[in-house]
């Protein structure tokens, strides 16, 4: 079937729109919109006719699309008035095509004999002429992975709604304070409520909260407000008890921002706004803005760290004890059961964990002070006061006297076999 003969049946079929006709031989000469496809076939046939060309197209809407195809401008206006409030530099355009059109367009393709994936859809050029258009208004990049703003249309109620996918900062942190956890706690007695059988609840007063500040409730809202969104999300690699310190390089996080209004913004600027919010308990370094992707990254990396701690023996401990007890523990495979601690929130399971690296200096035969890097997922206090025999080795059972940590810090969180920050994780392309 030659090109000229598709569109004789085509047209025979009733009233179309050049770009009706032009969607059947889509994948036909590049450089050339459907519309203009559909108009050289009508003038083509008019010629071999010998009939005047006139104003071609009928009078009567197309019987396929309905006069969809004339609405790309107005679709594309909208979109711009709907997104005018957000900052973005990409987009995407969907369309959501009723099923009446999308048997229509079945049909025209059976009558005029051709495959029902023959061409292009209405739906695909809808997409591809609402975008170009709003593309060129707003100066945007199409983005068909993870766009800033989604744009979808829907021809059966004549809506449009906006997407507005979320906004992303990673960082590090140094947490300077103890008794700050990483997250908002909700209070165990009234569930977050404040309240408790109708009165204030005693155990937070009336907040919610078991503890009044924290990591996120620091350095969020500062990142929400620079953003202008609707709600901000704090994601952390991994996280240090309520009572350690996050010291030196500092933890990897990421402050996820919904519906972000605006996406430009100076992390310099946000580093400095955030150490004076966080009033010296939470410093912030290596802002950067990242993707989507560096939540996961954040979040599911493997990674090792580096403690501090200071420790107190039950009993006196020797020089040469306390040496021999760091070698038996250095480069061991540590068998854990869940942490007593712990048990009440997580599976009670068997774990085991490398200790990489451990040294230490006695400071009296009763205390001293140690540095560990470990596999990610050692518990460390458990290292060292063996947790009733649930951690085996410990410092406590090789020295075979009660050991505690009076003081833990955490001074490095590092990828096991990449570092966190890589360029395809930033909107920028640096690294830290």
């Amino acid at each position: 079937m030659t090109v000229l003969s598709t569109a004789r049946r085509a047209l025979d079929s009733g009233p179309l729109c050049d770009a009706c006709l032009g969607r059947l031989v889509a994948d036909r000469s590049f450089g050339l919109t459907n519309r203009e496809r559909g108009r050289s076939l009508r003038v083509a046939a008019a010629l071999e006719d010998d009939e005047p060309v006139g104003d071609l197209e009928p009078d009567e809407p197309c019987w396929v699309c309905e006069a969809e195809s004339d609405r790309y401008e107005e679709w594309a206006e909208r979109a711009v008035h709907a997104l005018g409030p957000y900052d973005f530099a990409t987009y995407q355009t969907g369309t959501k095509v009723p099923p009446l059109l999308e048997e229509n367009d079945r049909l025209l393709r059976e009558e005029v004999g051709l495959d029902p994936d023959a061409g292009e859809q209405l739906k695909t050029e809808l997409n591809r002429e609402v975008g170009k258009r709003l593309g060129a208004e707003t100066d945007a990049e199409v983005d068909f992975q993870r766009p800033d703003v989604l744009v979808l249309l829907d021809l059966a109620t004549d809506e449009l709604d906006v997407q507005v996918n979320s906004a992303f900062v990673y960082g590090r942190y140094r947490k300077l304070k103890r008794d700050i956890p990483q997250t908002k706690w909700p209070c165990n007695d009234c569930g977050g409520t404040g309240l408790k059988r109708g009165d204030t609840c005693d155990g937070c007063g009336g907040s919610g909260y078991r503890y009044d500040e924290s990591v996120e409730q620091l350095t969020a809202p500062v990142v929400l407000d620079a953003m202008d969104g609707e709600e901000a999300v704090f994601h952390g690699a991994g996280r240090e008890d309520v009572d350690a310190l996050m010291l030196e390089s500092g933890r990897p996080f990421v402050i996820e921002i919904k519906e972000p209004r605006t996406r430009d913004v100076d992390p310099a600027e946000l580093e400095a706004e955030i150490g004076e919010f966080a009033d010296g308990k939470v410093e912030v370094e290596g802002l950067r803005l990242a993707t989507h992707d560096m939540v996961e990254r954040v979040k599911e990396l493997d990674a090792n760290k580096t403690y501090r701690m200071d420790v107190a023996f039950d009993d006196p401990v020797t020089e040469d004890d306390f040496a021999d007890a760091l070698a038996e523990l250095d480069g061991a495979t540590i068998y854990q059961d869940t942490p007593q601690r712990v048990t009440h929130r997580r599976a009670d399971v068997t774990r085991t964990r490398k200790v990489y690296d451990i040294d230490g200096t006695l400071e009296s035969d009763t205390a001293a002070e140690l540095e560990v890097n470990g596999e990610g997922g050692l518990y460390v206090k458990e290292l060292v006061s063996g947790d009733e025999g649930r951690t085996e080795p410990s410092l406590a059972g090789v020295l075979e006297t009660g050991a505690v940590v009076t003081a833990l810090d955490v001074i490095d969180v590092e990828g096991e076999d990449e570092p966190f920050a890589r360029p395809e994780f930033f909107r920028d392309g640096d690294t830290e």
